[in-house]
């Protein structure tokens, strides 16, 4: 489907008045800047301030070893440099020559790990700058590549990962596909730089969707295929909820305007839940999501980045004008909402029969982190597995579309490789964490290393109060801008300092309500005795069937004393 865009209501900021990563963009002939330049300087093991800024439209961002920063400083040497670069994989999809070459790729450039984010795609971490380039060549090998990872621009498009309906999944993973393809950026100097093309001139617009200074702040899009929330779709800026009958997928109901990110101390930055603002056929989609984006490109605060994202022009706007603009754009007013229901953000684990006679496994990944054994065991799969991958959107994997003849062996493998493994609490099966330090600039405080620890600690606590078998979601953030989705979580940590975090407690189990802060800034110690108080209250006094997150909120009024 070929789309207009409607850039008659665009904004025009005076220059003075807008931020200095507007300008930047403005400046950096569509997204090229000096990035060639500073990859041929040996050297630093680094890039320019500009040059990071920009290498993140291409998926790539600069970081350092933070378990060494100190140490190399007072040697007075550069920072152990490296670079992270994050795939595009609309829908958590991935082939088994796919997974192949993300393992080869990993093994020769990013430290024999590949990490599973929380917007179903790949991680690499500690590439150093030569191996930038042949990592995103050999991507592009197996048709994947890095553009739009990262960036003011629509993030990697998200879908549920493990319906029910085979059918309708297979519709919404290639209707996710569709979408990425055509909201992420021409980036032309996306293959100048990569892949070596050569620069074509014309007199086209060069991005006709963004212009030159692309979005505000990142856009994140999401489809959701009831009763399963494991996408978060009221996090998203932008969500689809997949409305079915009996030919399959017949429309979507739309909602605009969640996010996580938020600022410590600072009021006027917060997590924000979206809202559904109304019904679109399926024949829609590409210009729905061309008039949403597109208000976004022209009402978002660019002079103050903090309040650049989609949730604050729509709460600063008016959720009415915000709508009726995005009508306006569209030619068409939305349908009423359609009836739905999300019942769970969680996953599936173990073998699963589809209502096509085939077999699914859903593998338990610890904070997603593939090494090891489990790098290992997906590899030798991979190499027989006539089906597909899918990453989740909560830091697992799928082995989608095993036949009943291959399953035995399928089975095997896991077995040989210790992927079987069944014996973990329902809070280990439901916890997310970000990757924090060492290698993230943002983190205050761990998450990926500490997060399973501490789980093994609350578990004693649920085995005492009988709660081991309870599901409930627990998510830990290096920081408070919110990576691993955690206020939308039953339990949530947010790193404040080394060892210190913020308690945040009463999240909907299915992703439909905000929790609220609880303790600030505190260590294990009180965590542990805070929720020892929690679940021995909640084993005692739940009502039936009543969700931890729920009980919370029934139940206490006030935030404990740090």
């Amino acid at each position: 489907m070929t789309t207009t865009i409607d850039r008659s209501a665009d904004i025009t900021q005076p220059l003075e008045k807008l931020g200095p990563d507007e300008t930047l963009k403005f400046n950096s002939d569509y997204l090229r800047g000096k990035i060639s330049y500073d990859l041929l300087d040996r050297i630093t093991g680094g890039v320019t301030f500009e040059s990071n800024k920009l290498m993140k439209f291409h998926g790539i961002y600069q970081q350092d070893d933070r378990d060494i920063r100190d140490e190399r400083r007072r040697q007075k040497l550069e920072p152990a440099l490296t670079f992270m670069v994050r795939v595009r994989l609309p829908g958590g999809v991935c082939t088994p020559e796919q997974w192949l070459k993300i393992d080869e790729l990993a093994q020769a450039h990013g430290g024999n790990t590949i990490r599973l984010t929380t917007r179903q795609t790949f991680q690499f971490h500690w590439i150093v700058k030569e191996d930038i380039k042949p990592t995103i060549q050999g991507l592009h090998d197996v048709l994947l590549d890095t553009i739009a990872a990262c960036g003011d621009d629509a993030r990697g498009v998200m879908a549920t990962a493990d319906p029910l309906n085979s059918e309708v999944d297979r519709e919404v993973a290639e209707l996710s596909k569709q979408l990425s393809d055509h909201v992420i950026p021409n980036m032309r100097a996306y293959h100048e730089i990569w892949y070596g093309k050569e620069r074509v001139a014309t007199s086209e617009d060069e991005e006709p969707l963004y212009g030159p200074t692309y979005l505000p702040r990142k856009f994140k899009i999401a489809f959701v295929i009831p009763p399963f929330n494991d996408v978060d779709v009221y996090t998203q800026d932008l969500g689809f909820i997949a409305v079915t009958g009996p030919s399959g997928v017949e429309g979507f109901n739309v909602t605009i305007g969640g996010g996580m990110g938020r600022t410590d101390n600072e009021p006027t930055t917060y997590p924000r839940l979206a809202d559904v603002v109304g019904y679109i056929p399926k024949e829609r989609l590409l210009e729905a999501a061309d008039a949403i984006i597109s208000v976004q490109r022209d009402y978002g605060n660019r002079a103050v980045r903090a309040r650049a994202r989609f949730k604050y022009t729509i709460d600063d706007k008016g959720l009415d004008f915000i709508k009726a603009e995005i009508e306006r754009r569209m030619g068409a007013p939305f349908e009423p909402t359609r009836q739905f229901e999300l019942t769970t953000n969680g996953d599936s684990f173990g073998w699963r029969e589809t209502d096509r006679g085939l077999f699914n496994f859903g593998l338990f990944i610890p904070n997603g982190r593939v090494s090891d054994h489990f790098m290992t065991g997906l590899r030798e799969i991979a190499k027989v597995h006539k089906g597909h991958y899918r990453l989740t959107p909560n830091q697992n994997l799928i082995i989608v579309g095993v036949s009943p003849e291959d399953k035995p062996q399928i089975e095997a493998l896991l077995a040989q490789h210790g992927l079987d493994e069944k014996q973990f609490s329902a809070l280990r099966l439901n916890s997310i964490a970000c990757v924090a330090l060492p290698t993230c600039p943002l983190a205050m405080a761990e998450a990926e290393r500490y997060l399973p620890d501490l789980v093994t600690k609350i578990e004693a606590l649920l085995d005492q109060n009988g709660l081991r078998d309870e599901p409930i979601t627990i998510r830990m953030s290096g920081c408070p801008n919110g990576c691993s989705r955690p206020y939308v979580a039953e339990i949530a940590l947010t790193g404040r300092a080394p060892g210190k975090y913020n308690l945040y407690l009463g999240g909907g189990f299915h992703g439909e309500r905000l929790n609220r802060l609880h303790a600030e800034n505190i260590g294990e110690e009180r965590i542990l005795e805070i929720l020892s108080q929690l679940l021995s209250d909640y084993a005692r006094d739940r009502l039936p069937g009543e969700r931890f997150g729920d009980f919370f909120e029934r139940t206490v009024d006030q935030p404990a004393a740090a």
